[in-house]
């Protein structure tokens, strides 16, 4: 049986570092293959607050999809992206104002579907740098949500329900932090990047 290393005391940004690197290296990342799904990718900022907090992005009302929705920031592969990673870079400088030499790039998680808007996602883990002063577009992103790392991997703050759609009954995850609620694929990124440092992944 694996032991978590986030049971003992709360970690420092540099201990998760560390962790993130180690497993990261030793996952076999799953990947979709190329299809109908419009490819994305989103970055998983970790900033240090006295204690490593996830960076997400509250979407506007405005957006065509995921209205309101928590999210990490990112977006779709450009033609000019050179990679995902550089697309999940490019987005978040233009919709949270977080430059791409702020940050360094840990790896990628596993890919993620949108089951209902027919996107799949790569998440970038990357730990930002440098100070940085949050400035959230207006058209796509209206706010910046730090929530400390020891808060979402707590148990407590999580819940599970299962949906059905298409005839397939999926579990549907929340994590309900500082009044904040983040559901979907945002969570599914969330609990799947736990799993990986609990080695339940």
């Amino acid at each position: 049986m694996s032991t978590s290393p986030m049971t003992g005391p709360a970690m420092t940004l540099e201990e998760l570092v560390v962790l993130t690197r180690e497993r990261l290296a030793a996952h076999a990342r799953r990947v979709v293959p190329e299809g109908p799904l419009v490819r994305a990718a989103v970055l998983v900022p970790l900033v240090d607050r006295g204690a490593p907090h996830l960076v997400f992005a509250r979407r506007t009302e405005r957006v065509g999809t995921h209205k309101g929705q928590i999210s990490f920031p990112g977006g779709t592969l450009d033609p000019a992206d050179p990679s995902l990673l550089d697309a999940a870079l490019r987005e978040c400088e233009e919709e949270v104002g977080l430059p791409r030499t702020a940050v360094e790039p840990l790896g990628a998680l596993d890919d993620t579907e949108t089951f209902a808007t027919r996107f799949v996602i790569t998440p970038w883990v990357g730990v930002v740098r440098e100070p940085v002063t949050w400035q959230p577009d207006g058209e796509e992103i209206e706010q910046v949500i730090e929530v400390p790392f020891a808060a979402l991997a707590d148990p407590a703050n999580v819940r599970v329900e299962h949906w059905e759609r298409d005839g397939v009954v999926r579990p549907v995850y929340f994590y309900d932090c500082d009044g904040e609620t983040i559901w979907g694929a945002t969570a599914r990124i969330v609990k799947h990047y736990l799993d990986l440092l609990t080695g339940a992944s």
